[in-house]
């Protein structure tokens, strides 16, 4: 793991952290702050209070996005055991930021939130708390917790997930620590059941999102993808505990496989087309469940614009209609054919990206474009190209 600097921000560990996460290893926090003494206990930040007194101390943690998956369904891990499991496509730019305000002395069960209703989030900081306190040889304490967004609810961009996650790191800053991402998966799949792989880079893995696990790490990355996005159902959150309980058989699972094979070849030779294949596969198997109403018209707009193909958000709303930048024909008027057939249909455009674009890089774009309906908790409104 990486050690840094006090409220240093050196970037969060890329490939050797992916592996502690896939090996199960390393899910203790790392000290923040020098050396370990002798014993090997860390050191304590220089202004933290051995005795847990002080004065308040306020840490900081962010979390990105991502836009719905490229492949999910229930695959075989390494002991041919059956296990849920997902391929994100990430999305820079929109994220999560909470700011822990720790309060040395006060009781750990002393915990506000900002806004009060993000019950996943107060669960993390909770659980945070008592690992953070443990490893910095500290009493826990109690404090506030302020989480601040322009990720929309309810369409399946991993809003609670970066939630947790940002919370989970906010409480580590504001200890002196920075916790290995196999710990804040553990932590977050704790508080919220399941976890999107947000706390890792943005390298395609396959995630256990039950376990908080990586089943398999797909390769370096994933190939130059044109992104148009889109909202399906008029940009209604989905319930996602309304859905059915997904019955899996044998078949189901082998063309799970199978799909896992294509994703693993099409990462490693840079092939969109089958990229985008295997997305629409996993994104038609899901219309068993979500049955959105769009979705042949969709996978036709991909078909008529010369798209590689079409993914969605799996518990969610939003769809994008994926293009390989590189074939013949222009990005640019294909991309604008489709967006121009979206609208034309009825099917809310919302932001057009790249998989070049750094998933902790710049976030927005000019103007924006509602995604109707506003939740009560953040609008449904995403940055448009």
């Amino acid at each position: 793991m990486t050690r840094a600097t006090h409220r240093g921000r050196a970037p969060w560990p890329t490939h050797p952290a992916v592996l502690e996460a896939e090996t199960g290893t390393a899910t203790a926090p790392t000290a923040r702050t020098g050396p370990a003494t002798a014993s090997g206990s860390p050191v304590i930040a220089s202004g933290s209070s051995v005795t847990g007194t002080g004065s308040p101390v306020t840490g900081t943690g962010h979390a990105p996005c991502h836009h719905g998956e490229l492949l999910q369904g229930v695959f075989l891990d390494a002991d041919g055991r059956r296990c849920a499991g997902l391929v994100t496509l990430p999305l820079a730019g929109p994220g999560s930021r909470a700011d822990f305000v720790r309060r040395p002395g006060t009781p750990p069960e002393a915990l506000t939130v900002v806004p009060a209703d993000r019950g996943k989030a107060a669960r993390a900081a909770g659980l945070a708390v008592a690992e953070c306190a443990r490893e910095a040889g500290l009493p826990p304490s109690g404090g506030q917790l302020r989480l601040t967004g322009d990720v929309p609810v309810g369409l399946g961009m991993g809003s609670s997930t970066i939630d947790v996650i940002a919370t989970v790191r906010a409480v580590a800053d504001a200890y002196g620590l920075r916790l290995a991402p196999a710990a804040v998966a553990r932590l977050a799949v704790a508080a919220e059941r399941a976890s999107d792989p947000l706390m890792l880079d943005a390298r395609p893995v396959l995630f256990a999102q039950r376990e908080g696990r990586v089943l398999e790490v797909l390769g370096p990355a994933l190939p130059p993808l044109a992104v148009v996005g889109c909202v399906l159902g008029g940009g209604a959150p989905v319930d996602t505990l309304a859905l059915p309980v997904q019955k899996v058989n044998d078949t189901d699972v082998q063309e799970y496989e199978r799909l896992r094979v294509l994703l693993r070849r099409a990462i490693a030779s840079g092939d969109v087309r089958l990229l985008g294949r295997v997305a629409t596969a996993s994104a038609r198997r899901a219309q068993h469940m979500l049955r959105h109403p769009e979705f042949e018209t969709l996978t036709a707009i991909a078909r008529r614009t010369g798209a590689a193909g079409v993914q969605i958000a799996h518990s969610g709303a939003v769809a994008g209609v994926l293009f390989d930048p590189a074939a013949p024909g222009g990005l640019r008027r294909r991309v604008r054919a489709c967006r121009h057939a979206l609208d034309t249909h009825g099917i809310p455009t919302t932001r057009t990206f790249t998989t070049k674009e750094s998933p902790d890089g710049p976030a927005h774009r000019r103007g924006d474009r509602p995604a109707r309906p506003h939740t009560s908790r953040r609008p449904s409104r995403l940055p448009a190209l």
